[in-house]
């Protein structure tokens, strides 16, 4: 026979803080042992707490660990708690004010316990916005408040009514627009912004995008206003009267939000051929043209720096270079990057080209003579860049679609006598540089000039209009943060874009290199180092240190431009949150 001693592990005692009895209420205390598992301990506390409710959204928060303790079924032993542990019984969700671009608040209940990314995607379930991936939360900038602004009440849309879990979507007709934010440090109650923190916008709808193209609008007029991005004066003005349309159409009763959006498959197949495009087809494009010119242009950088001058000639299909004679393939790379340089005013009709290279990509700048010009390259580039041929149909259309932005931006002085007196404010529509540098009354005939040429646009239009300017400047979409490359003994700028990564010289802000990611084969992150490594094609490697950011957030935007690539027409609608988290958060070689 074998006896078995009966054997009791020694209880003591634990307390626990119900947030529900109110922040006086001493906290509960009940005799525990280290084998009792969480779920136990929640329903220990909630019996002596004798408070008929439902408790089923109340977790444990271990206060000194700043964690959550979700996994009922592990014991207190397994979690590592002790006598000392101070646990606060509390809800998951809590009210949580939700800034957006406009000014507006909305309060609505969030998930705290639950990563920053599971938390957006049910917050942008509340307000109907599609395509959670592209958003984040970002902490707002401590601003001083003056004396006249004490006063101020800040009007607040209650949403907090609305279930998350539930999947119930709520319309919200207001203009609406990222954060580094860990649940860990967000109090309930806490003011937090919303935006869209990768510059990439996949499958824009406005029969199912109102929301959310309303959102984008309002960041990128701010990102424009605040000179987050550089443009020149003329596609200022534009900005400036795409705006002032927009409001005028916003303030008119008779305006239906939804009128317009049948007659928008020219726009909108624009839109799709630059941030999609049919990929089918490898073959060669070659343009046949009168001479043109290849440069490298001396242009104000981000960085406010100017890049020098590097002068090619293009003569029919060839292209020889007047400095070290270096020859240009005349074919456009499939891969390659497009973007419009373009001062109407000036006769400026330049293009942007990044072009693969073995090591990284080369930045080249292509010079037209004139508006016909430029449009038949610029489309032609587009659809090369794109492995397309000028015999696709979609040619024809990509030229009217640029020639139409660029009469936007001519000059119509002739027809704007019966706006002069329109009573603009211009502050509201253009950057302090320009009211700087003009005058209210010489702006304002500016802006009207520009309006005539946007004037019969609906309201959506004029929103995809003002997007499709915006995702068209050179520096659209880059953030840019101070590194150190491994080897080197200076600080470097980082430039990240939703496709490529661009090295700067921080001395004369001009591009050291440029590599896609469609390239890199493998990237890892030293945590203990806090550096990064990336392996591209052909046995290309790099390495940096974050000097002004954690690395993590370069780990972060990087990851998520990857991920944003997987999406595609033939793939589910349905989000892979842990390819995401995959992406974004892991700790190993990917």
């Amino acid at each position: 026979w074998l006896f078995l001693s009966s054997y009791r592990m020694a209880a003591w005692d634990l307390s626990v803080t119900v947030e529900d009895l109110g922040p006086d209420a001493p906290p509960i205390v009940i005799s525990v042992t280290s084998d009792l598992h969480i779920g136990r301990v929640i329903l220990d506390v909630v019996q002596k707490t004798q408070l008929q409710r439902d408790w089923s959204d109340h977790a444990l928060w271990w206060e000194q660990k700043q964690q959550w303790l979700l996994r009922t079924a592990w014991t207190l032993e397994k979690c590592g708690i002790h006598a000392d542990a101070k646990l606060v019984l509390t809800p998951q969700h809590k009210p949580l004010q939700l800034g957006l671009p406009n000014g507006v608040t909305v309060r609505l209940c969030a998930c705290f316990s639950r990563a920053v990314f599971h938390t957006v995607v049910e917050i942008c379930k509340v307000l109907n916005i599609r395509h959670p991936e592209e958003l984040s939360l970002l902490r707002p900038v401590e601003v001083k408040k003056k004396k006249k602004d004490k006063d101020h009440v800040q009007n607040i849309y209650d949403l907090t009514d609305v279930s998350l879990t539930s999947g119930r979507f709520f319309m919200v007709f207001v203009k609406v627009g990222f954060v580094e934010a860990a649940p860990q440090g967000v109090q309930q109650d806490d003011t937090l912004w919303l935006r869209f923190k990768y510059n990439t916008f996949y499958d824009l709808e406005p029969k199912y995008d109102a929301v959310r193209l309303t959102q984008l609008y309002e960041q990128a007029r701010w990102a424009i206003l605040l000179e987050d991005i550089d443009c020149t004066e003329e596609e200022m003005m534009l900005f400036g009267a795409l705006q002032y349309h927009i409001s005028k159409l916003a303030q008119s009763e008779s305006q239906n939000r939804v009128s317009g959006i049948e007659d928008l498959d020219c726009a909108l197949q624009s839109l799709e051929l630059k941030l999609e495009g049919d990929k089918s087809g490898t073959t060669d494009m070659i343009v046949r043209d009168t001479p043109y010119f290849l440069f490298r242009a001396t242009r104000p950088t981000a960085l406010f720096l100017a890049r020098p001058l590097q002068y090619f000639r293009v003569l029919g299909e060839k292209c020889t270079a007047s400095r070290k004679g270096t020859d240009c393939p005349h074919k456009l790379p499939s891969g390659s990057d497009v973007s419009p340089d373009v001062n109407v005013a000036g006769q400026k009709f330049c293009i942007k080209l990044l072009i693969p290279a073995p090591e990284g990509m080369n930045e080249l700048y292509l010079r037209c003579e004139d508006e016909q010009q430029y449009s038949q390259w610029m489309a032609a580039c587009r659809l090369g860049s794109k492995g397309l041929t000028l015999a696709d149909s979609s040619f024809q259309r990509e030229k009217k679609s640029i020639q139409s932005f660029l009469s936007m931006q001519r000059s119509n002085s002739g027809d704007q006598s019966a706006q002069t007196s329109e009573n603009i404010n211009t502050f509201s529509l253009l950057s302090p540089r320009y009211q700087k540098k003009y005058k209210a009354k010489q702006l304002t005939p500016r802006i009207l000039d520009s309006y005539q040429n946007v004037a019969r646009l609906s309201m959506t239009e004029a929103i995809l209009k003002f997007l499709q300017i915006w995702q068209a400047l050179p520096d659209f979409g880059i953030s840019y943060f101070m590194v150190r490359f491994k080897g080197s003994r200076k600080d470097e700028v980082l430039g990240i874009a939703n496709n490529r990564l661009i090295r700067i010289d921080l001395g004369v802000g001009d591009v050291v290199k440029t590599w896609r990611y469609s390239n890199m084969r493998q990237w890892n992150v030293n945590w203990d180092i806090r550096q990064v490594a990336i392996e591209f094609d052909g046995n290309i490697n790099m390495a940096f240190g974050c000097v002004t950011a954690d690395c993590k957030i370069v780990h972060e935007y990087i990851g998520g431009y990857i991920f944003m690539s997987t999406r595609g027409r033939d793939r589910s609608d349905t989000l892979n949150e842990e390819l995401f988290h995959k992406l974004t958060g892991g700790h190993e070689v990917l």
